[in-house]
């Protein structure tokens, strides 16, 4: 039997009727389905006759390693014609995607790749706030931040300090690390921030606060991925959100964030 193709697929950020009509037609048409620990049931749905294989890759849970995925790719591609990998967000952001391709090369199996929405771009949309702004915000960075003792690597911090808009992925273990470092940088302590958890679903939340107050937000949040974005482009929210805290303090009623 010849090998079968592997589709890498963008999930998007969460709700099943924002991914692509081409990724809805290959979940329907697919034989086997291995997919990410972010795709939501609702998506895995749209796979009505596949086989489905869970590789889900979660920080601080319990994770399929790498190498395996890429082994269990290549031998799904063998035995069946047409496999997804569903991964969410979109393959080529912060997917380990050119890792599986090469993989995939190297045993002679065809491929492509279906782009998706990516998380930072869902949560802007849940913001209502664009990244970028005319006369504000002309840069933005996606990065993921790197803290430890083993971790040489700097370059997130510099380039999260020098855009005007920065998206930090899979932030939210490290938040109390990850925010000092920032700030040992010097990106200034009251830099307004957006946290938003589980974008584009229904346990979507929602919160504005600064670099300072980020770790005592996160403490706040319910245990779903986690999307921290920083810049000036989040103050007039900030300043909207703390106003009404502020009135219903005033009120007597208990204040929703």
């Amino acid at each position: 039997m010849m090998p079968g193709k592997v589709y890498l697929v963008g999930a998007g950020p969460g709700a099943a009727d924002l991914i692509t009509l081409r990724a809805a037609k290959l979940l329907a048409a697919a034989d086997a389905v291995l997919y990410d620990a972010l795709v939501t049931p609702e998506t895995l749905a749209l796979a009505r006759r596949a086989k489905l294989i869970p590789v889900g890759k979660r920080a601080g849970l319990r994770s399929t390693a790498q190498q395996l995925i890429n082994q269990r790719l290549i031998e799904t591609a063998q035995t069946h014609s047409l496999v997804v990998r569903l991964k969410g967000g979109d393959p080529m952001l912060f997917g380990r995607a050119q890792e599986e391709i090469a993989a995939l090369d190297a045993a002679g199996i065809a491929w492509e790749v279906v782009p998706g929405i990516t998380a930072a771009l869902g949560a802007s949309a849940a913001l209502g706030i664009s990244l970028t702004r005319r006369g504000m915000a002309r840069s933005v960075v996606f990065v993921t931040p790197r803290i430890g003792p083993e971790e040489r690597d700097s370059e997130w911090l510099k380039a999260a300090i020098g855009s005007d808009t920065a998206v930090l992925y899979m932030a939210g273990d490290q938040a109390v690390e990850v925010c000092a470092a920032l700030a040992a940088a010097g990106m200034p302590l009251a830099r307004p921030a957006a946290l938003v958890v589980s974008a584009a679903t229904p346990d979507q939340q929602v919160f504005f606060t600064t670099l300072e107050g980020l770790p005592e937000t996160m403490r706040h949040r319910h245990s779903g991925p986690a999307l921290v974005l920083l810049g000036e482009v989040y103050a007039d929210a900030l300043a909207a959100a703390t106003t009404m805290a502020a009135a219903t303090v005033q009120s007597g009623a208990t204040p929703a964030v």
